[in-house]
């Protein structure tokens, strides 16, 4: 059993840039400060409650907080539509099933967000096994990979993390598997390879590079 535990938003989709402009509209909405486009990508890959907790400036009620998570979906979801994979990602998908690897995804996401993006890309098929960030512990903590292992009955040295966030890297480590990084979204390649990514690709297909058929 070989597994790889992909991430989704900046490493299977290309929705960074909605997910900030969703952030901002629900700060300002509620009378807050715009966070800094940069900033809101530093968080991307956190539970969504740890994400507002971190942009916030200033001291709020957890009402308000919760206010603020519930316009940020309400955005999001109004801007879907509009969002794409990244080239080659089912090529690549579909290629690394014929090799005769496993996969699964490990996401900030909540669950129907998932959900959503799977329905909308045909993505069931390829990935049996998913964890999100509202039924599991938000990255960098461990949870998300070691429970998609137990899943899968997956040995440590047999799984891998694809992700563009250094939380990515950091969860992998804390569970004691290898990551790989993907220069494409959130964070540039020097911060993943710091954070202990053995390497960095820069196109989705480069990851078959790392993954050679099994059977």
């Amino acid at each position: 059993m070989q597994l790889i535990l992909f991430d989704c938003d900046g490493t299977l989709t290309n929705s960074h840039g909605a997910i900030a402009a969703a952030m901002q509209k629900a700060f300002t909405d509620h009378g807050l400060d715009e966070p800094d486009y940069e900033k809101v990508l530093g968080i991307i890959g956190l539970s969504l409650m740890a994400a507002v907790d971190a942009l916030l400036i200033e001291e709020v009620d957890e009402a308000t907080k919760q206010k603020i998570c519930d316009a940020y979906g309400s955005n999001y979801r109004a801007s879907e539509s509009s969002l794409a994979l990244y080239p080659e990602v089912i090529e690549t998908l579909e290629t690394l099933a014929v090799r005769g690897y496993h996969m699964g995804v490990v996401t900030g996401k909540s669950s129907r967000g998932l959900l959503r993006v799977m329905d909308t890309f045909d993505l069931h098929r390829f990935f049996p096994v998913w964890r999100t960030a509202d039924i599991c512990f938000s990255k960098p903590h461990p949870a998300m990979a070691l429970e998609c292992m137990a899943e899968m009955g997956a040995l440590h040295e047999h799984t891998m993390v694809v992700g563009d966030s250094k939380f990515d890297i950091q969860m992998a480590k804390a569970a004691g598997v290898r990551s790989l990084g993907v220069s494409f979204g959130v964070e540039p390649a020097h911060v993943l390879k710091a954070e202990g990514a053995m390497a960095v690709i820069d196109e989705f297909k480069d990851v078959l590079s790392f993954f050679p058929p099994l059977v």
